[in-house]
């Protein structure tokens, strides 16, 4: 009786569950693309190791130029460090170092040049040879530098998988050089496709990577270093600490004040991308909440409606032993499953949306939650269950005599 009741004023009923439509629409959607972009970030961190700890002078991308002022006038990360920290914490297994170069060097963008091909887009970074065992990243080709090479200071290189592709685009760039910033390099490995990301783009795609000791002959002027520690297993809170204090030690950071550099591990910045995501999934639900609430006192003005046109059938119903329960359950029904196919609509509108922007935007990752469409559905039938309340009471009201004599 209720899918008749529905399907009898088809149009109507589209237009009665609209609100309902967007606002579940909106949530699932949202959700979607958040659950995703989560799942790309994770992915992404995972890689730098889940027993590493990350030094470096201000907080967020040690790679980004703006920093917020008052961390901007720290003092910097000294390479030295990294060699007090393992000699002095007794959970800290071993420390790499590595030195970001700016993007801009000598008021011109770092850029990579083979004959006929070239790119701007990559970023520098010198890596202790040991960063291999730190943070180890799989190899498309070739092999990593040795620690020899780094001592020696060779001007040898890892090149990520976009900026090896836009060099060498026949695929073979493992032995060949290439030029950069003045300098020529010997490429000796390429990484593999990096996992995860930002919008599914990784960074690390575009890297260049060269010996530690290289940059810091070539670039003695930086001093954006970060120190990446790695905790014996099972003892990254212990080395977390053990570096905090040791940190706060060497700088001569004072009893009671903040620290003057910056901690993190993986899960910490995960947890901070949450609380980001956590804002827009609020923002998502208030204007989905605004629909539902549009689509709910539509669905009880509809119901009111239904109510006066179908006075008689009530009185008739009334008449030959329908109890007010079963009234209130008629109407009831009726409205929840008004909302219930507007939830549902809503479901099938997000997942096509959801696939639609997959296709189109393969870099940013998209995965529909089951749990975003069971809460969705169970919602919309709940405000059929609330808003319809009123009016199936009112239904149940009626008195039968007069509901008979209705015109």
């Amino acid at each position: 009786m209720a899918l008749g009741a529905v399907w009898t004023h088809r149009f109507r009923s589209l237009l009665t569950i609209l609100g309902i439509v967007i606002g579940i629409t909106t949530v699932i959607t949202v959700a979607s693309l958040l659950t995703g972009l989560r799942q790309g970030v994770v992915t992404f961190f995972e890689e730098f190791g889940p027993d590493n700890i990350f030094v470096y002078k201000t907080s967020g991308d040690p790679g980004r130029m703006r920093v917020r002022e008052k961390e901007q006038r720290r003092k910097p990360i000294k390479p030295e460090y990294a060699g007090m920290i393992r000699r002095w914490s007794t959970s800290v297994e071993d420390t790499g170092i590595q030195l970001f170069i700016p993007q801009v060097s000598q008021g011109r963008p770092l850029t990579a040049r083979v004959p006929g091909f070239e790119s701007d887009n990559l970023s520098l970074v010198g890596s202790s040879a040991n960063m291999v065992a730190i943070s180890p990243r799989e190899l498309r080709a070739g092999r990593y530098y040795t620690a020899d090479e780094d001592a020696r200071g060779l001007h040898v290189a890892i090149l990520g998988s976009n900026i090896a592709d836009a060099l060498f685009p026949d695929g073979r760039a493992v032995g060949r050089t290439f030029m950069l910033d003045g300098a020529e390099y010997t490429v000796v490995g390429v990484f593999a496709k990096a996992k995860g990301g930002f919008f599914g783009e990784n960074g690390m795609d575009n890297q260049v990577m060269i010996p530690l000791r290289t940059a810091q002959a070539r670039y003695p002027q930086v001093d954006r270093y970060m120190i990446v520690v790695h905790a014996r297993a099972g003892m990254r809170q212990q080395a977390y600490e053990e570096t905090e204090a040791i940190l706060r030690r060497i700088r001569r950071t004072p009893a009671g004040a903040e620290n003057d550099f910056s901690l993190s591990t993986a899960d910490q910045i995960i947890q901070q991308f949450d609380r980001i995501t956590g804002l827009i999934g609020l923002v998502a639900i208030a204007i989905s909440g605004l629909g539902l609430l549009v689509g709910g006192i539509g669905v009880m003005n509809i119901m009111l409606v239904s109510v006066t046109e179908r006075t008689r059938e009530i009185g008739v119903r009334k008449a030959i032993g329908a109890r007010r329960g079963d009234i209130v359950g008629q109407f009831l029904a009726e409205a929840m499953t008004l909302t219930g196919f507007g939830g549902l609509l809503g479901v099938v509108i997000a997942i096509g949306v959801t696939m639609l922007v997959g296709a189109l935007v393969p870099s940013l990752p998209s995965k529909v939650p089951g749990w975003a469409v069971i809460t969705g559905f169970t919602v919309s039938v709940a405000v059929g269950l609330f808003f319809g309340v009123w009016p199936a009471v009112k239904a149940s009201r009626l008195d039968p005599v007069e509901a008979l004599r209705y015109e």
